[in-house]
């Protein structure tokens, strides 16, 4: 049986949607990379704002200490809104790699299934190949036989011991 163009329009089809899953892992990823960096972002604008308070303690800038403590409060805030959306960003990481792995699996079972279907055909075509070749030969022996009779298969040539006992009653033997 070779193999079917639905087959190998199955494999096309999974080796697509194989990598539309990669694309779209792909893309959570580098969303999620944007959601930490500005997540370490925020940790950063903290510590400026909390420099910044530092600062204003020793040289007693009122306007200074307000505005670093707006920088941690809207960082801290900041910080506060990433952490879900970051949660939820590794988890849609999680599925669709989760997917992804599954359609290369399938892909893979499609593949296999192909080729074990061409060595299935492989070996058939070569067993036909064989069976001419036997049935040529054979008809070869027929013709050569020329009695009209069909060529002896192998199962109907005669063993050791008959061939001895017929060549024995045509053949001289030690008499005594």
């Amino acid at each position: 049986m070779a193999v079917s163009r639905t087959l190998r329009r199955l494999l096309r089809v999974r080796e697509l949607e194989e990598e539309q899953c990669h694309l779209a892992l792909e893309s959570a990823q580098g969303g999620l990379a944007r959601l930490e960096r500005a997540l370490a972002g925020t940790v950063e604008r903290a510590r400026g704002g909390r420099r910044l308070v530092e600062a204003s303690a020793r040289t007693g800038e009122l306007a200074d200490r307000f505005a670093g403590l707006e920088e941690s409060i809207g960082a801290e805030r900041l910080a506060q809104v990433l952490s879900p959306r970051i949660e939820a960003a590794q988890e849609e990481v999680i599925l669709l790699r989760e997917e992804f792995l599954a359609k290369r699996v399938e892909v893979r079972q499609a593949e296999t299934l192909i080729g074990e279907t061409e060595a299935q055909d492989a070996v058939e075509a070569a067993r036909r190949g064989q069976q001419a070749l036997d049935d040529w030969h054979r008809s070869r022996q027929f013709r050569r036989a020329g009695n009209g009779s069909p060529a002896q298969s192998s199962d109907d040539l005669p063993t050791g011991r008959e061939a001895s006992a017929a060549e024995g009653d045509e053949s001289p033997g030690p008499e005594t």
